[in-house]
């Protein structure tokens, strides 16, 4: 294990690149890994659903890499990693091992209008330019998060192979940072008053942890992360549930995000990107997490979430029947299973002005929009949701059948 550093400063943008309006808009694909094509607008919340290796990830990794591409480049080369001017090395060093086939002659990526081939970013921004480009505009939650944590403890960029993919890489590093530094002399980790609304807290406590608190204890030099009853019994990371090994490193990550009740948000990071947030969780804990989105999206984050979990869509197709026919806050909040009050109405409110996009990754087909999320649609991809509905409703559908077949006593 890597002994633990000190905490970098936080990098921040230069005033007008962190004031610039938040880009891309969109993101045109064709032929880039599993992905066929894809055409995509960001709205102020968009999820990506669809079957695995259907290149959600590498979709996202492509709009981090649009975005942050000097900052990427920056930690790569900070952290003593060489591509030269290779964009195969790069791809394997950015996406992970095995990914520099991923681009071909017959690929192209568009982003608002402008070609950009993954050649163009590969190669080094050089002089002012790259200092001016330099700052993140992205914070990235991968689905691979849990392998921010080694038996509790934190781990940092320099803790894995060079082939490891970035995006868990920088994850774990901002994380390690995080807890050895920021959190630093504020006690409990969970609940910290400063931290997350109180509602929030109630809610993750009640959903999530139980009676457990989460705490430091120092292990080796380095703190480690343990669930404590307050009573002086721990539980270390390896008798934790799945899904709070999983929601653990997203919590962090929310820290990160919202860093205090007197400061909002990051203000030079645009983007909130999370991959498959509902691992391990229970659908309320899920409703709990979706409450924290729209939380972010009231603070001015641009949301991006990949996901497997019909609950979800759920969440996004009553959001959009609010607005579209006179909801009010506190149906947002009934929905999402809160108490209806005002910090929680105020989030809700702002919840129902903002824009929501849904698009379907389908293999060996063109990704599609299903953001109406037309149940009675003549697409049936549009109408099972991206299939995340399709089960239930096929379920439903037989159950009515042999029910209807019994009242008739009829034979199969």
């Amino acid at each position: 294990m890597s002994a633990a550093k000190k905490p970098r400063p936080e990098r921040r943008t230069p005033a007008k690149a962190a004031d610039a309006p938040v880009k891309p808009d969109r993101i045109q694909v064709r032929n880039l890994g599993p992905i066929r094509t894809a055409d995509v607008t960001f709205g102020d919340l968009t999820v990506l659903v669809g079957p695995q290796a259907t290149g959600k990830s590498i979709f996202l990794q492509l709009l981090r890499l649009a975005c942050d591409k000097a900052s990427i480049h920056r930690e790569l080369g900070r952290f003593g990693l060489d591509w030269g001017t290779s964009t195969g090395d790069f791809l394997n060093l950015y996406f992970g091992d095995g990914m520099a086939g991923i681009w071909t002659a017959k690929s192209a990526l568009t982003v608002d209008g402008r070609s950009m081939p993954l050649p163009e970013l590969a190669k080094r921004a050089k002089g002012r330019r790259a200092t001016v480009d330099a700052g993140e505009k992205m914070f990235f939650v991968p689905a691979q998060r849990v392998m921010s944590f080694r038996d509790g403890q934190t781990r940092p960029f320099t803790d894995y192979r060079a082939g490891d993919p970035y995006s868990l890489r920088e994850f774990s590093e901002q994380v390690h940072t995080l807890v050895q530094g920021e959190l630093v002399g504020e006690g409990a980790l969970f609940p910290q008053a400063k931290r997350l609304k109180e509602v929030y807290r109630n809610a993750i406590a009640e959903n999530i942890f139980g009676s457990f608190g989460l705490q430091t204890e120092t292990s080796r030099l380095q703190k480690r992360i343990v669930l404590s009853d307050g009573s002086g019994t721990s539980l270390p990371y390896l008798v934790w549930s799945a899904g709070q090994r999983e929601f653990v490193p997203l919590l962090l990550g929310l820290y990160w995000l919202m860093p205090s009740s007197k400061t909002s948000r990051r203000k030079w990071i645009q983007w909130a990107v999370i991959e498959e947030p509902e691992m391990g969780l229970h659908p309320h804990a899920i409703s709990v997490f979706l409450a924290l989105v729209l939380e972010l999206l009231s603070r001015g984050y641009r949301v991006v979430i990949a996901t497997h979990s019909p609950h979800v869509l759920d969440v996004i197709w009553g959001l959009q029947f609010l607005k579209a026919h006179g909801g009010a806050p506190k149906d947002v909040v009934e929905m999402l299973g809160l108490p209806a009050e005002q910090p929680v109405l105020l989030v809700a409110k702002a919840a129902l002005g903002k824009s929501y996009r849904v698009y379907y990754f389908e293999r060996s087909s063109d990704v599609r929009d299903i953001s109406s999320l037309d149940p009675g649609a003549a697409d049936p991809r549009e109408a099972g949701w991206g299939g995340l509905a399709e089960f239930s409703g096929r379920v439903g559908d037989i159950v009515a059948r042999v029910a209807r077949r019994s009242q008739a006593g009829t034979e199969p």
